[in-house]
């Protein structure tokens, strides 16, 4: 099968770490096509560049509509995850979503560890239903781009902070952050307790769920739009797919 791993910002290095990580989890015969979009923020920081990541993203799913059997979003903030799955003809799976679910089946409650602020995850665990499960959050103060140029520094402070969400009563730790991709197997050894990669569970569940064959809803809030809807401005593969 071939699962697209798409990036929702345009730092090309990011992708390539979510690449790596993707094929270092993927199943014998599993293909990964790594992508990264053609505009928007270098790197997704605010609600803003988040809802300018969201078409970009979309923009960039739509290119490859019918050509993958599954869809990773590689990007921590699960942009554009529920328009994403009503839009593509297969299985969308966001890597934060991904890896807070695995992390249910791991341990009674989780935290997430990831770079500058919490609140908007403290949000996204919400809308994805798990708060209750939730022990803590912990944010660094590091860049993606910190993380990306001074890898050593960004694994120390990792480990301080998985031991804090540790003190607090995490069973398992979610390593939330695209920057952060192929970490958690690095620093397993280190760890109090088991550390989840973003890409690693979504590439897993994306692999799952292309097994179960599941049909699209017809019916629901993901169910396809009606056909012969009309827009102006947008790449031809997204107008394309808004058509139905």
């Amino acid at each position: 099968m071939r699962i697209l791993v798409a990036n929702a910002n345009t730092t090309v290095a990011i992708t390539e770490l979510c690449a790596a990580a993707a094929r270092a989890a993927a199943a014998p015969g599993t293909t990964i096509v790594a992508a990264t979009p053609r505009f928007g923020p270098a790197v997704i920081s605010s609600r803003a560049e988040n809802i300018v990541a969201g078409h970009a993203l979309l923009e960039l799913l739509a290119e490859h509509a019918g050509q993958v059997q599954a869809v990773v979003l590689a990007v921590s903030h699960d942009t554009a995850l529920e328009a994403a799955r009503q839009l593509m003809p297969c299985p969308v799976v966001g890597m934060t979503e991904a890896a807070c679910l695995t992390a249910c089946l791991v341990g009674g409650r989780f935290g997430l560890l990831t770079l500058g602020g919490v609140e908007t995850y403290r949000e996204l665990i919400g809308r994805h239903g798990l708060s209750a499960r939730l022990s803590g959050l912990e944010g660094l103060p590091l860049t993606p781009q910190d993380a990306v140029r001074d890898p050593a520094r960004a694994e120390a402070l990792v480990l301080e902070g998985i031991g804090r969400l540790a003190e607090q009563g995490a069973d398992a730790v979610v390593l939330g952050g695209a920057a952060l991709a192929g970490l958690a197997a690095k620093l397993a050894a280190r760890s109090p307790v088991p550390l989840l990669d973003g890409i690693a569970c979504a590439v897993k569940l994306a692999e799952v769920l292309v097994a179960l064959d599941l049909p699209k809803p017809r019916a629901g809030s993901l169910a396809p739009a009606a056909s012969g809807r009309e827009s102006s401005g947008l790449s031809p593969a997204l107008a394309a797919l808004l058509r139905g």
